[in-house]
């Protein structure tokens, strides 16, 4: 399935959502153009927003929905160095998109929580992985988060592509996005809501993209 109709269907699930349809399109387009290029993404967010990071990067990372073998000369190299244990790993393993979630290291986290500054836990991350053509993902329902908005600012400063998924005023991350899905609402879990359906759609997206064929 393309990436028109899985935006198309994401619509039509949820009317509301076709207000910021050309930003999911685009974003859907950057996302596939970094993993194109060999890049990665980064996500981050607070709270509910946690567990969003921490879920996309689980999309990403193995199948979603798509079978996603790994590649036959890997499968090869595998069965040479162990036959028995090899073989395994090459029928079971499945192809990764790379993704890193910036919620996720408790102990560099606190580190950096303690040596440095709390709100800089994600920008310090963004400085440590991010490379040109990487994207940020950054998550906040309001748009306001200070520890999301520094490391928007380092993503930016970086050259990394800036996707941010806010509530309908963008808050002050809008500044710094290149794209901003800014879905309707401003109720914390309102736009949490929809912020579930747009991700699971961008992760379809590009699962379809890169190994649709194979299906």
């Amino acid at each position: 399935m393309d990436q028109k109709a899985l935006i198309d269907q994401l619509c039509e699930r949820y009317p509301s959502l076709t207000i910021i349809k050309p930003a999911i399109e685009e974003a859907g387009d950057q996302l596939i153009a970094c993993y194109e290029n060999g890049g990665k993404v980064l996500v981050c967010g607070n709270g509910g927003s946690c567990s969003d990071a921490d879920h996309i990067v689980g999309e990403l990372m193995k199948s979603f929905e798509l079978k996603r073998p790994i590649r036959q000369g890997l499968k090869d190299k595998l069965a040479a160095i162990s036959p028995e244990r090899g073989n395994y790993l090459g029928e079971h393993l499945q192809q990764g998109l790379p993704a890193i979630s910036l919620t996720a290291h408790t102990a560099l986290m606190t580190a950096v929580a303690n040596d440095i500054d709390g709100e800089v836990i994600f920008a310090q991350q963004v400085i440590g992985y991010g490379k040109p053509g990487d994207i940020l993902i950054g998550i906040s329902s309001s748009g306001n988060s200070q520890n999301v908005l520094d490391a928007c600012m380092v993503a930016k400063a970086m050259e990394l592509k800036v996707i941010g998924l806010t509530g309908e005023t963008g808050g002050k991350m809008k500044e710094f996005c290149d794209i901003l899905i800014n879905v309707p609402g401003r109720r914390t879990a309102f736009v949490q809501e929809f912020h579930l359906p747009v991700y699971h759609t961008l992760c379809l997206v590009i699962e379809h993209h890169f190994f649709g064929k194979q299906a």
